[in-house]
């Protein structure tokens, strides 16, 4: 293959994620021509209600599953965590990034350094809102929708007292400056598979040169908190989390989800062989602790 043509989103975020994919394939395979292709999806064109009311983060990946399974684009690239636990017939994930750090940050309006308790804190996300409202109490949560730059702009406008993203995001769009506040896992824990990269294909293609870019210790985690999703049928209309460190052979994964008006958290170890595993039992666990 002399050439591969990528799909991406056409946020400012998707692209430069699409361009961290295309160079590690470039170094794996000189000489090979890539091109990107990008595109405006359903859920960037719907942003007056909250993905849980319009069909979950398939929305964002449904118009680039249909350009990769037609043949338009050889590869897809997106945040793992905007990937349904369940992919559709045909596709399959060749390849994970190596991961930037998980963790959501807070960001405060350029010039502020404390929080306005007035004005709602702006997220996008269920799991986030379940976790900052504990995190903060009395705070409120309204939605906020757009790409990150967007968001950011609603913020400094005054709309908002803080927003809750991701920090992989804020770091792969050079913004480290505007991040007031890092939390830990125990205090928000990330979105299953937050801060990894993921390149799809057709289920019948197999390319070499997204082997050599594919991140082990992605893989094992990302099975573990993708498996955990899947079991408590979790995703945009459920506040489910998951987060797995890799230690060796051995994996620890946290999982959280939201039961009765209440978050329920639990972890386990074991095996890194056995992720997929480790991550529906730990979903077991929290259901049965109803």
């Amino acid at each position: 293959m002399k050439k591969i043509t990528a799909g991406s989103r056409e946020s400012v975020l998707a692209v430069a994620q699409s361009e961290i994919i295309l160079e590690l394939i470039r170094a794996a395979e000189p000489g090979m021509a890539t091109e990107l292709v990008t595109m405006k999806t359903t859920g960037d064109r719907i942003l007056d209600r909250t993905l849980d009311k319009v069909g979950g983060k398939g929305l964002f990946i449904k118009e680039l599953d249909t350009a990769l399974l037609s043949g338009r684009v050889d590869i897809t690239i997106h945040s793992l965590k905007d990937i349904p636990s369940e992919l559709p017939d045909g596709i399959r994930i060749a390849a994970y990034s190596k991961r930037e750090d998980p963790r959501d940050v807070l960001i405060l309006p350029e010039g502020t350094d404390k929080l306005d308790m007035t004005l709602p804190i702006g997220c996008a996300s269920l799991r986030r809102a379940a976790q900052i409202t504990k995190l903060f109490p009395g705070v409120r949560v309204k939605p906020v929708r757009g790409n990150v730059i967007t968001r950011l702009q609603k913020l400094d406008a005054g709309e908002y007292s803080a927003l809750v993203l991701a920090k992989a995001g804020i770091v792969r769009l050079g913004l480290e400056k505007r991040i007031s506040r890092v939390f830990s896992p125990k205090e928000i824990l990330p979105a299953a598979g937050q801060g990894i990269i993921a390149v799809e294909c057709r289920a019948d293609c197999s390319y070499s040169f997204l082997d050599t870019i594919d991140n082990r210790e992605s893989r094992i985690c990302a099975e573990a908190e993708r498996a955990f999703i899947r079991e408590t049928n979790g995703g945009c209309s459920a506040p489910a989390a998951a987060f797995c460190r890799l230690d060796g052979d051995r994996i620890n994964i946290i999982g959280m989800d939201v039961r009765g008006g209440k978050i329920i958290r639990a972890e386990i170890t074991d095996s890194a062989e056995n992720a997929s595993g480790a991550g529906e039992r730990l979903a077991r666990m929290i259901r049965s602790k109803e």
